[in-house]
């Protein structure tokens, strides 16, 4: 018959205890990463659902994208490129489709020949959400950019 003493309960337990306590862990780690990835497919979900006119956000940015893409000058573009890199490389082919939708409207919309600097100012400042302001002043700022004619976009 065995006879367990304190000692060899400790011991033997302790390498399970480790074990119990990674397995947790780690199920921890995994929870918070779904949590952050269903975050994100959730908002991606919510951009391809039609609104009252029977389109997406996606489709509507596609719609824009396209039918400005003639207007698009190479200043415009390294321009645009410039404008979005301070976004996070894996984000940043996102960002830069939903602000270039939102600065070929503004240029069609304008009645524009092709895109300029000005569009792309304010495209980029009406494109950007509004609790990241703080950081677009910040970035307009550091590369010399003068936006006061838009500041009233910032505080709708």
């Amino acid at each position: 018959m065995y006879h367990w003493n304190v000692f060899s309960i400790a011991v033997s337990s302790a390498p399970d205890r480790w074990f119990m306590n990674s397995i947790v862990f780690w199920g921890f780690i995994m929870l918070g990463a779904m949590t952050i990835g269903g975050f994100f497919m959730f908002r991606k979900f919510m951009k391809v659902l039609p609104k009252a006119d029977g389109k997406s956000k996606l489709d509507w940015q596609n719609y824009w994208v396209e039918r400005s893409r003639p207007m698009w000058t190479d200043d415009a573009k390294a321009f645009l490129d410039k404008l979005v890199s301070p976004v996070p490389q894996a984000f940043r082919d996102i960002a830069k489709h939903s602000i270039a939708a939102e600065i070929g409207k503004i240029a069609i919309e304008s009645g524009a020949s092709e895109v300029t600097r000005d569009h792309c100012i304010k495209g980029y400042i009406v494109a950007t959400p509004k609790r990241d302001n703080k950081f677009l002043v910040k970035f307009l700022k550091k590369n010399e950019i003068d936006y006061s004619p838009y500041q009233h976009l910032m505080n709708k």
